[in-house]
């Protein structure tokens, strides 16, 4: 396993390589986005609803924003929004999108476990999402510096796959294939991406991290943070992995173990004091 070091740019080099290949697809549809298209999310709405109620008039950081489709789409709602990504190459393409989308958003690269100072308590709304800590090998680190973000009374919305759903490799018949909280860290070589399942990126090999739901929220209390809500969901209008989950004849996509539901995604909203 490499050390925290060399794993960051092992993925560093994985998301520059995505960035080259998302973009023409249906999980990121670049033309739509730039023709008007609001790309959050049912869940990633709802919680900007519950935490913010509308994001007009505020300073809103999105962090871990990889080619900036919702950073861009929350500027059109009206934030004054900054990006930030540890990736140059999906830093690039989002500056590029906002420029061609007539938006005006800063995007900034840094490493979201130590934003640099000028972000510190500048922001109303840290906005991360979805499959974001899977990325991060010290969350304590990360859910500080997103705490540092925020001027008193801000909040931070995270909306991100359940650390029982990560677990899932395949679900008929069931196989797991990654640890449910911290292990220091699993390395992986696949092709494809959770949004173009057929391209191949450049870059393959990834190290990824578990971090329990408890794991996450006491991150968040060590942080100084106050935990206002907490939500499992256990339904999703689309795969966030791409084609782990079966769409059931409603539309929506279910992960049955026994018959029994199993989450599949959770929101956190803590606020600073």
């Amino acid at each position: 396993m490499p050390d925290a070091r060399a794993a960051r740019r092992i993925n560093r080099a994985h998301w520059d390589s995505l960035a080259a290949v998302h973009g023409n697809d249906a999980y990121y549809d670049d033309e739509a986005l730039i023709g008007g298209a609001d790309t959050l999310g049912e869940l990633e709405a709802a919680g900007v609803r519950e935490a913010v109620g509308a994001v007009a008039g505020l300073d809103v950081l999105h962090l871990q924003c990889h080619i900036g489709h919702d950073t861009i789409s929350l500027a059109r709602r009206g934030a004054r929004t900054v990006g930030v990504d540890f990736s140059p190459g999906s830093l690039e393409k989002a500056r590029e999108l906002a420029r061609r989308a007539a938006v005006d958003v800063e995007f900034v690269q840094a490493d979201a476990c130590a934003l640099p100072a000028e972000l510190s308590n500048r922001f109303d709304l840290v906005y991360s999402t979805a499959g974001v800590l899977c990325w991060i090998d010290d969350l304590a680190a990360w859910m500080r510096s997103a705490a540092g973000a925020l001027r008193p009374g801000g909040r931070l919305l995270l909306v991100d796959l359940h650390p029982l759903f990560q677990m899932v490799d395949r679900v008929d018949p069931l196989d797991l294939g990654f640890p449910y909280a911290n292990d220091g860290g699993r390395s992986f070589d696949e092709d494809g991406s959770y949004a173009v399942l057929v391209a191949k990126a450049a870059a393959t090999e990834t190290v990824q991290y578990a971090h329990s739901l408890g794991e996450t929220v006491t991150a968040a209390v060590q942080a100084g943070l106050r935990i206002e809500r907490l939500d499992e969901h256990f339904d999703l209008a689309r795969d966030p992995r791409g084609n782990v989950l079966p769409r059931e004849d409603d539309g929506r996509h279910r992960l049955r173990v026994d018959g029994e539901l199993l989450p599949l995604a959770f929101t956190l909203i803590a606020r600073r004091p």
